[in-house]
């Protein structure tokens, strides 16, 4: 029926669906992995279903050639697809997928490039250098974090400084901003810094991993 509806209808075309190697789905007496036993002894089939799409972004660009039509920046991977015949509270078993989402950035040159300077320790407040595009939209709010490389979240900062409020020099080409000592984790490992743009609500600059 799915694949009957997705020929005559042009909304589900593009949508996408992994290969059914899991048994049907529906209908199941409750509590159990027994197909259908009432008087309506209804057929099993696979009703749960997982499709996808990825939207290409000159669908909706609002700009004529705001982005190249031929760049897809933004893939999709299946990597499973699975039913859980453990769950009985229905008369459906649950389905679910999981995927690998890529995205391609939207600028080819980081609008801010980070290094940390010299040696980090907490036995000294350190510096860190930074530099912006010229046309990039800074803000007081603005402000670079220190993260642990197996950071998963923006949040997940081990301790971070205003750019305006912790600056100590200012050139043309650059800026200096310190963190104190007693926020470097004593404990050392390997690290990066992150600027966080607060115009953008985004982190715009990743350093290179360096280890303190």
């Amino acid at each position: 029926q799915l694949n009957m509806a997705k020929k005559k209808e042009a909304f589900l075309k593009e949508f996408q669906e992994g290969p059914l190697q899991f048994k049907p789905t529906y209908k199941f007496d409750l509590y159990s992995e027994v197909y259908d036993t009432s008087e309506k002894k209804r057929k099993p089939a696979w009703t749960d279903r997982i499709l996808w799409k990825v939207k290409n972004l000159s669908e909706v660009a609002s700009k004529e050639d705001e982005f190249p039509e031929e760049e897809n920046l933004i893939s999709v991977t299946l990597n499973s697809y699975v039913s859980h015949m453990s769950y009985g509270i229905s008369d459906h078993k649950p389905v679910t997928g999981t995927f690998k989402l890529e995205m391609k950035p939207l600028v080819s040159d980081p609008l801010v490039v980070l290094n940390a300077e010299g040696e980090w320790s907490a036995e000294h407040d350190v510096l860190i250098r930074y530099s912006t595009v010229p046309e990039f939209p800074s803000s007081a709010w603005d402000w670079i974090g220190l993260y642990q490389v197996t950071f998963r979240h923006v949040k997940d900062y081990v301790t971070y400084a205003w750019v305006e409020d912790d600056e100590i020099s200012s050139s043309k080409d650059s800026k200096q901003v310190y963190m104190s000592a007693s926020e470097i984790p004593k404990t050392g490992g390997e690290f990066l810094l992150c600027y966080y743009s607060n115009n953008l609500q985004s982190v715009v600059g990743v350093s290179e991993p360096f280890q303190v």
